[in-house]
C-alpha cells in the first residue's frame, strides 16, 4: 500500500505548473512543425491535464519513481456488489492468499422475469492493468472504472488481476501470476454468484501497456501449455491496447515523441524495465522485444487487436509485434487512434475512449464462440 500524502507542498504545485506550462510549449513546437511525427497535437479538457499533471508527479525528470507521489494518481476503491448506475456489480476473489494474488470480477446485473428465457452465456474478460509492472492495481479507481465501461459496454463478465509488482517482483512473477487466474478459472470457475451465465471457451485475454504485454505473455504460456489438453477455458483473442514493448535501439517515434508524449518518456521506460527485468538482462530480453523472426508464437495463439496511439512513443514497437504476427501467419487487427496518447483509455471524457470500447465488442463479438 502506498502512503498517503498528508499536504501539497511546493514542489507538488512546482511540478504541476511545469507540466501545464511543458504541455503548452509541446503543442506549439508540434503546431510549428517543429516535432517530425505528427502536425497537430491532441486537444485536450483541462480536467484530463490536470489528471496527467498529478500523474507526471510520480516521475523525476531522471524517470525514476516518486513513490510517495504515487497515490496522488492511484486512489483505491473497495468492490461494490450492489449494482452501479449501468447494472454493473464487483466482488473480489482471492487466487491465493500466500502471494496476495487476487482479481476483482465485474458482472452485469440480471433479474430475468420468471417466465423469460434463460440469458445465453457471456464471454469473459481476463484484463491486467497497466503501470509499467510497477504501479496500480485492480483497485485503482482508473481501472476500476475502465472495468466497469467494458463489462458494460462489451457484455462480458470482467476479470481484474491484481498480479505481484516490480521492483519486489521481477519477471516472470506477473505472468506467473496471470497463468495462475487462468489455471483457476478453469479448474474452478467464476464464483457461485456471478449474476449471469458465463462461457469459458469465450475467453478474453486484454490488457493496457505493460498490462497488454501481460496478455501477449500470459496467452503465448496458455497456448504453449495446453495444445489438445483437456480444459474448459478456450482462448478466444487477445486485445493489447498500447502494449508495452520495447528494445535497446530507440525507434523514430521514441525519439520524436519523446518530449511531446503527455504520459511517457524514455527516461521513464527506462526505470521500468529495469526494475522489471531480471537484474543485468538489456531491454532486448524476450520479455522486452517481443519482434522479429525469434518471436515464438504457439500454433493456437489466439487472434489479436493492437491498439496504437498516434503520440504514443511506443507505437514504433507495437508495429513490429504487428509485423511479427503477421509474418508468422496469426490474425491481427490494427486499430490506431491518431490523436491518442498514451493512456488515453482511462479518460472516459475522450472520445477515442468510448470509441475503443466499440472496437472492442466487434473484435469480441467476432470471435466469440457462438452458442
Amino acid at each position: 500500500m502506498l502512503p498517503p500524502i498528508d499536504r501539497i507542498d511546493d514542489e507538488v504545485i512546482y511540478t504541476v505548473h511545469r507540466f501545464l506550462l511543458q504541455s503548452q510549449a509541446q503543442a506549439r513546437e508540434v503546431m510549428g512543425g517543429t516535432t517530425k511525427d505528427a502536425a497537430r497535437p491532441p486537444a485536450l479538457p483541462w480536467t484530463v491535464r490536470v489528471q496527467l499533471a498529478a500523474f507526471s508527479l510520480a516521475h523525476r525528470p531522471d524517470g525514476t519513481l516518486r513513490r510517495r507521489y504515487c497515490s496522488l494518481a492511484d486512489l483505491r476503491v473497495a468492490a461494490k456488489p450492489r449494482p452501479d448506475s449501468s447494472g454493473v456489480r464487483s466482488a473480489d476473489v482471492t487466487v491465493d492468499a500466500s502471494r496476495g494474488l487476487w482479481a476483482r470480477v465485474f458482472s452485469p446485473s440480471s433479474s430475468p422475469a420468471a417466465e423469460a428465457p434463460a440469458p445465453a452465456p457471456l464471454p469473459v474478460v481476463v484484463f491486467f492493468h497497466g503501470g509499467g509492472f510497477a504501479l496500480f492495481s485492480a483497485a485503482s479507481r482508473p481501472y476500476d472504472a475502465l472495468c466497469r465501461r467494458l463489462c458494460s459496454g462489451l457484455g462480458a463478465v470482467v476479470v481484474s488481476v491484481e498480479y505481484r509488482l516490480a521492483p519486489e517482483h521481477r519477471f516472470p512473477a506477473a505472468y506467473d501470476d496471470g497463468m495462475d487466474v487462468l489455471r483457476y478459472l478453469d479448474a474452478d470457475g467464476l464464483p457461485a454468484d456471478p449474476a449471469v451465465p458465463v462461457d469459458l471457451t469465450s475467453c478474453f485475454l486484454a490488457g493496457d501497456s505493460a498490462g497488454g504485454n501481460i496478455a501477449h505473455h500470459v496467452a503465448q504460456r496458455w497456448t504453449e501449455a495446453m495444445p489438445g489438453a483437456s480444459s474448459s477455458l478456450r482462448l478466444a483473442g487477445a486485445v493489447l491496447i498500447q502494449p508495452f514493448f520495447g528494445g535497446e535501439e530507440r525507434t523514430e517515434p521514441e525519439v520524436a515523441l519523446d518530449k511531446v508524449a503527455l504520459t511517457l518518456s524514455m527516461a521513464a521506460t527506462d526505470v521500468y524495465w529495469r526494475e522489471f527485468l531480471p537484474e543485468g538482462a538489456t531491454r532486448d530480453h524476450p520479455a522486452a522485444r517481443v519482434c522479429g523472426e525469434s518471436v515464438e508464437l504457439a500454433e493456437a495463439f489466439p487472434p489479436a487487436m493492437v491498439v496504437v496511439g498516434g503520440f504514443d512513443l511506443l507505437k514504433g514497437w507495437q508495429a513490429r509485434y504487428v509485423e511479427a504476427l503477421r509474418e508468422k501467419g496469426k490474425h491481427v487487427r490494427v486499430v490506431e487512434y491518431p490523436g491518442a496518447f498514451h493512456g488515453f483509455h482511462a479518460f472516459p471524457e475522450l472520445p477515442d475512449s468510448g470509441k475503443l470500447v466499440e472496437d472492442m465488442k466487434v473484435f469480441v463479438d467476432e470471435h466469440r464462440r457462438c452458442t
